[in-house]
């Protein structure tokens, strides 16, 4: 039985700032002997944003992964929080494949009986709203925007912390959320200093994903 697993983590747009932070945090996260290798497209959409972005941002999505199954992967991560493609993705491997949102929305019900998903920009809601009910999550989940670009989520700026905690209370104070997940990759690193100051459990989306597919990965290698 192999001792050790690998796992390949797609950032699906084109943003170097986010694939490096996501590659500090899930291996930060993940056993010793579980390697995570972080990737993204060559081309596609700097953020994925819109109807237009998921588009363009979908056949390169594809193309990195028909490349990498020559390695041999023991899973997948797709992250973005639309699981864009994540179906045709998983028809193309043999292996398990996660995706952000259904990983995130998995983990925020176990741990509260209601919760929001925190984004980005306004325009993500529409989209959010239609996977929690794709998840059978739409009476438990709701959806609130920061009003910020994915990229300016992804800086470590003062500004964008506060609009994603002013976001974060409105979800606590007006939809009862006892638990946030954040639902987008932008957000990445974030949810250890959110969950200080908010008092509620907040989970990233993108971390449950990937520790989803090391257990699944560790569940496949025992067979």
């Amino acid at each position: 039985m192999p001792s050790s697993r690998r796992i390949l983590v797609i950032n699906p747009n084109t943003n170097a700032r986010i694939t490096d932070t996501i590659r500090r945090c899930a291996q930060a996260m993940v056993c010793a002997d579980t390697t995570v290798v972080v990737a993204n497209p060559a081309a596609g959409p700097l953020s994925i944003e819109t109807l237009a972005d998921r588009e363009a941002a979908i056949p390169q999505l594809l193309a990195l992964i028909e490349r990498s199954l020559t390695e041999r992967y023991d899973a997948y991560v797709l992250a973005c929080f639309d699981d864009i493609a994540l179906q045709e993705a998983r028809a193309m491997t043999s292996v398990p494949v996660v995706g952000t949102c259904e990983a995130g929305i998995a983990a925020a019900r176990s741990v509260a009986e209601r919760f929001s998903v925190v984004t980005t920009v306004h325009a993500a809601v529409p989209t959010i709203h239609g996977l929690l009910e794709c998840y059978g999550a739409q009476d438990i989940g709701t959806v609130q925007a920061a009003g910020i670009g994915v990229a300016e989520a992804a800086m470590s700026g003062d500004a964008a912390a506060r609009r994603i905690e002013a976001a974060s209370k409105t979800a606590i104070e007006q939809d009862g959320a006892k638990a946030i997940l954040l639902g987008s990759a932008g957000l990445i690193g974030r949810a250890p200093s959110l969950q200080r100051r908010l008092g509620i459990p907040v989970i990233d989306g993108v971390l449950a994903a990937v520790l989803s597919a090391e257990g699944m990965a560790r569940l496949r290698l025992q067979t």
